[in-house]
């Protein structure tokens, strides 16, 4: 049995490992979320009594409370999701991105190398620093409308070019976790995913907005002309392969871990409006078909074109492979939304009620 530090242990691909790990294996778990608006702690309310599961109010950016963390529970593993992760909010407001994603990410590295220091030579080498990041730190690709032939992937080997503050910030993040594994020894695993889907999704993203204002019949907004495409991972799946990459992959290696679900924006939002119409007759509106709210606006500024991640080095050297296509994914997903409207109101309720955000420019 280990003891698993999570970071952000109540956001969405946070809870999601967490309930992974206290479902799927016999770990003892400890949670350290600092609960913003994006944390909840319903999101892992059918584990909550588990004597495996710790939760802790914090900050990575609490060196002092770190230590005392570190000190108490002696984790063998840290796997580190806090994070400020919506583009749209990191163009409105850069700074919380700065602060988090760079200064958490130094201040944890930091306090794990103090501890990880004053373990037995045994401990050290089992000890791993797990930093989850994205795939939009490296940039964009080329688009079937820009490019004939084979299209290209991001592989671990692929150069960062970061366009958001978001995507810089993470990348800041990634190269800290490198160095302190280049310069100081420490363990450390990363890991780049694609975009995540799924239950327990905080109502600020593509795919459960969407399905949110359809059920009131609001506008389906779509920026820009609905082309930019992503490889869409479902969130269960991706709690699997962070697990895996924790517990058995290699000390320094990057694993890229994506979906193989290349999709645009515009066929996302279109394939949940036809899932909803086949489950609701009766529309909340005079339309026939939810695929009428669709709504283009105006792009979000330095709006990445493509993402599609290559994923063949984990599968080959750790065997994981995604257990979700999207068309079952997306059905799951929108089955849970309905299922659980309550949990998308109480998230929302005073913090956010699905405006548009990143249009500061």
């Amino acid at each position: 049995m280990k003891t698993i530090v999570v970071t952000g242990g109540a956001g969405f691909i946070g809870s999601a490992v967490i309930r992974f790990l206290i479902n799927e294996t016999p770990h003892k778990v400890i949670n350290l979320d600092k609960l913003t608006y994006a944390g909840n702690l319903q999101s892992l309310k059918s584990i909550d009594s588990s004597d495996r599961y710790t939760f802790l109010k914090g900050d990575i950016c609490d060196r002092v409370h770190l230590n005392s963390i570190f000190k108490t529970y002696q984790p063998d593993i840290i796997m580190h999701l806090a994070a400020e992760s919506h583009v749209d909010r990191s163009i409105d407001g850069p700074g919380d991105f700065i602060q988090t994603n760079i200064v958490g990410t130094y201040t944890l590295l930091e306090a794990a190398r103090e501890y990880w220091g004053t373990l037995s030579d045994t401990k050290k080498q089992a000890f791993r620093f797990h930093h989850i990041s994205t795939d939009e730190v490296y940039g964009d690709l080329p688009h079937p409308d820009e490019q004939d032939g084979t299209l290209p992937l991001f592989t671990e080997q692929t150069a960062y070019a970061p366009s958001s503050p978001y995507s810089a910030s993470k990348a800041s993040s990634d190269h800290l976790v490198r160095a302190w594994q280049r310069t100081y020894g420490l363990p450390v695993v990363i890991t780049n995913c694609s975009n995540n889907y799924g239950p327990f999704h905080f109502p600020e993203k593509l795919i459960p907005l969407v399905i949110l204002n359809a059920l009131e019949g609001k506008a389906l907004p779509i920026y820009g002309d609905g082309s930019q495409i992503r490889d869409w991972l479902y969130v269960e799946d991706h709690a699997r392969a962070l697990f895996t990459v924790a517990t058995a992959g290699e000390v320094g290696h990057t694993y890229n871990i994506g979906g193989h679900n290349e999709k645009s924006n515009l066929e996302v939002v279109s394939t949940i409006c036809a899932e909803l119409d086949k489950l609701i007759e009766k529309k909340p509106g005079n339309f026939a078909s939810f695929k009428e709210l669709i709504t283009f606006v105006k792009d979000r500024p330095g709006h990445d074109r493509r993402y599609a991640i290559d994923a063949s080095k984990i599968d080959n050297q750790l065997n994981w492979q995604p257990q979700e296509t999207f068309e079952s994914g997306i059905s799951k997903t929108i089955m849970w939304y309905l299922e659980n409207l309550d949990w998308c109101k109480q998230v929302q309720a005073g913090t956010y009620q699905r405006e548009r955000l990143g249009e500061n420019t």
